[in-house]
This record gives C-alpha cells, structure tokens and sequence, in this order.
C-alpha cells in the first residue's frame, strides 16, 4: 500500500511475508461445531408462545359473555336484576335528553357537523351544543334550522336578517366555506327563513368527537353490533 502524487514517486508498504499453509495447516482451522445444547427451544428463545392477535381476543372475550350469558339465563332473580340495570342506563340518558331539551328550549340540543360547509370555523365531525333560549338571533350567528321534507337539519351561518312589518324576522343563512347563499337549499320557492325553522344557536364545540356517530351512520350493521354488545356486557357484568 502507498500513496503517490503527480510527479512523484509512490512510497510503498510492504506487507509482512505469511507463510503458506499446507491442506493439514487449513484443516486445523476449521471452525468448530456449533454450540448445541438439548434444553433450548424456540419457546426458551422467544417466550412461551407468540402474542395473540386481535381476532383471537375478541373471540376470546364473546366466548367468554356467552358462557356468562348462559349462567345467567339460569339465574332468574340475577336476570331480571341486570335487566332492570340495563333499562335504568337507557332511562337515564332519556331523562339527560329530555332535560337538555327543557333546559335549551331546541328538540336537538347536541348535533353533529356532516360536512365541511362551516369549514374552518367547524370541521366535518364536530359536536355542536345548541342554545334556543333566546328568542333573539343577530347577522354572524351560527345557527341549526330545518328545512321542510328535510329530515337533516343544517348548520350554517346568518347572512342577512330583517324585520317584517308584523315583527316577524326573516333569515337568509350561508356556509362559511361556500360561495353561494342557502336559496338553493331551501324548500321550493322559499326565499327566506323564519324564525321557527331555527334549532337553535350553536354555544359550544367538541372537536371531531362526532366522527364515531358519523362512522355509525356510514354503517348501520356496526351501530347494531355496538348497541348489542354494550347491552350484553351489561347484562353480563357482575356487582362488586
């Protein structure tokens, strides 16, 4: 090895002179066998067993409420006690409902954003709460109204308002993200809003906790599926 330049001559390193081996020499050298010992296992190695997966716990787990289940139906008395456990937490969220209702004075006080018209002020998947206490709504207010032969209502913004001569008021909406007033949504020659139409005014937000309603909605077989195994682990859970 060495180094050499343009014009100059190159300085080399010899190497140390190795004596060569005869086929005896090689031999002797050969790698030794490998280390073998009867107690060790693939399981000694990686753990007992591999992790189960995702699939298999889930079957684990409704194997499990079945046979919980079928314990149950043998029990009457324990039956009809967790039956009467399971209407009492749908009672409850009824009487929650119903309450929110009476307290905003709006038959849907807690709605859900659909889409991306309200965007960036509200995103697709946004929990709105609704306020229809007060009679009064003002240009800039984010409101929920309904339309005619609608069944979902619309969560948009107040572009105009006026007053009629009798002291009603009429309201044309809009979408912050859309370029267009809220005429082509309404019902078939209707021009404006009244102020019966309105849900309600929207007070607060819970950003993209709406997604698992919408992702229900998208399915229904999953919402069934849930409810069912809400209700089962219900059913099947054991009082301290």
């Amino acid at each position: 090895f060495g180094t050499c330049g343009r014009g100059r001559s190159c300085n080399l390193y010899e190497l140390p002179h190795l004596p060569t081996r005869s086929s005896s020499a090689v031999d002797s050298f050969r790698a030794p066998p490998p280390f073998v010992r009867d107690d060790v296992s693939a399981e000694n190695l990686f753990g007992a067993s591999a992790a189960p997966l995702p699939a298999s716990i889930m079957k684990d787990i409704i194997d499990k409420q079945i046979v919980e289940l079928k314990k149950l139906w043998l029990n009457k008395r324990q039956l009809a006690f967790q039956a009467l456990n399971l209407a009492m937490i749908v009672f409850s969220a009824l009487m929650i409902w119903k309450g929110l209702m009476c307290v905003t004075k709006s038959e849907s006080p807690v709605v859900v954003v659909l889409s991306g018209s309200m965007e960036p002020a509200f995103q697709r998947g946004d929990i709105l709460f609704l306020d229809n206490s007060n009679p009064e709504v003002a240009v800039g207010d984010v409101v929920v109204f309904k339309i005619r032969d609608r069944d979902i209502p619309i969560v948009h913004r107040i572009l105009k308002a006026h007053r009629k001569a009798d002291g009603k008021v009429e309201l044309l909406t809009k979408g912050d993200n859309n370029r267009v007033d809220d005429r082509g949504l309404y019902a078939p020659g209707q021009l404006w809003l009244e102020r019966e139409d309105i849900l309600g005014r929207a007070v607060g937000c819970l950003r993209y906790v709406g997604m698992v309603t919408i992702a229900l909605n998208d399915y229904p077989v999953l919402k069934y599926v849930l409810v069912g195994m809400m209700g089962l682990f219900v059913l099947t859970s054991k009082e301290g």
